[in-house]
């Protein structure tokens, strides 16, 4: 039994984009929590007593790396060095090796090159585990070098391959680094590939394992939710991964309905549900205020509100920071549209059945589907209710 952690896409000293008019206190935390995120991924490898961990690239922000970043990295290795762990890296296009490192690993860490590289490590347990993977030699680079990666045709250890690449049908992103599609990496016959450079978590394929580990800090609303990294135990015949978020903060965007505009009854709103969200860990988010009605607020309360709320969170250690507030009115239109719908959908029960049932004869969903006799029509139809008005929202 073979555990390691897949990572990637640590950008230390990445710039931060939301610091508009940030108290200092909040400011430093956005600036020092992807150190702490990784300090954390470093705690819990050796609190599991990992074989090894892969960082599958983006360790350093090219424009942005200074010698903190490489000195806190090297100490951060050494400390796995101390618990007997190892460390495999790959090097991507935001810290490519023209780039050039200043700082000398521990002998624990391997660097792959810029051609495709095979390195044999044996985990605790004895198991023989081989790694295969390149670094990106220019922050611009095309190059596919799959065609580079061997074939596991030993029948022997346990193969993983580490890649810095966009998937061919990822809808994230203009940069298609490195693109590849699932039949090639499924030829090389490997047990795992630990995949880098998409920020969001997103499994490609279950047999064999292939997953985006996503970054391990968000920096900005569009690198939305927890962050983290992927935990991976298993043998030559399966490897089970799972999630393990690490983030010093959460990144989010909210809707939220409300039903006054009276700049009281606005902040009171608002405040009930930063309470709400302060229980799941700090937050920086931009909130989307939704109202169906017919009153209008001043500019100046508007903007009142706005820094009574900012105001409120200066000195909370578990801040729930507004980023960006903005008002939405639901149009006449639209409400007319949804009380239509409302109207000639919410008593018709056959229609309901008709679409029930179109669920639960799809065998890819129906087993996630709670037993037909137990469903809730009116709970299921105010739910769906809630999803049109965010889509009319948009």
């Amino acid at each position: 039994m073979v555990k390691f952690i897949h990572s990637a896409d640590l950008h230390l000293d990445s710039p931060f984009k939301s610091r508009s008019k940030m108290p200092s206190g909040i400011l430093d935390v956005l600036m020092e929590s992807t150190y702490n995120s990784v300090t954390r991924m470093m705690d819990h490898a050796i609190e599991e007593k990992v074989d090894f961990i892969i960082i599958a690239g983006d360790v350093f922000d090219q424009a942005n790396r200074t010698l903190k970043s490489e000195i806190f990295m090297k100490r951060q290795f050494e400390r796995l060095r101390e618990a007997g762990i190892f460390a495999y890296a790959i090097h991507g296009n935001h810290d490519p090796l023209t780039d050039g490192i200043r700082t000398s690993w521990p002998d624990n860490v391997t660097v792959f090159g810029e051609n495709v590289e095979s390195y044999e490590m044996i985990s605790a347990k004895g198991e023989s585990v081989f790694l295969h993977g390149f670094s990106y030699f220019l922050d611009d680079t095309y190059e596919n070098k799959l065609e580079d990666y061997p074939v596991n045709t030993m029948n022997d250890g346990i193969h993983i391959g580490i890649l810095h690449g966009t998937y061919s049908k990822s809808q994230y992103g203009q940069e298609r680094y490195t693109e590849f599609n699932l039949e090639v990496l499924n030829e090389k016959l490997y047990h795992y590939w630990a995949l880098g450079h998409i920020h969001q978590r997103e499994q490609l394929s279950d047999l064999p394992p292939i997953h985006y580990s996503g970054n391990i800090q968000g920096r900005h609303k569009n690198e939305y939710g927890e962050k983290g990294f992927l935990m991976v135990e298993g043998d030559d015949v399966y490897l089970t991964s799972r999630f393990v978020p690490v983030q010093e903060l959460i990144f989010s965007e909210y809707d939220l309905e409300v039903q006054s505009l009276a700049k009281q009854d606005l902040y009171q709103t608002i405040v009930e549900f930063k309470h709400r969200l302060r229980e799941k860990g700090r937050h920086i988010i931009q909130l989307n205020l939704v109202y169906d009605g017919e009153e209008v607020i001043s500019d100046a309360d508007f903007t009142e509100v706005v820094e009574l709320l900012k105001e409120d969170e200066r000195d909370l250690k578990q801040f729930i920071w507004i980023d960006d507030l903005r008002l939405k009115y639901l149009t006449q239109d639209n409400i007319a549209l949804l009380n239509d719908i409302k109207a000639t959908h919410s008593g018709n029960r056959e229609l309901f059945k008709e679409a029930v049932n179109a669920l639960y004869m799809d065998p890819r969903l129906n087993r996630y589907l709670e037993p037909i006799q137990d469903i809730d029509q009116e709970a299921l139809l105010k739910e769906g209710e809630e999803r049109l008005r965010m889509l009319m929202r948009k």
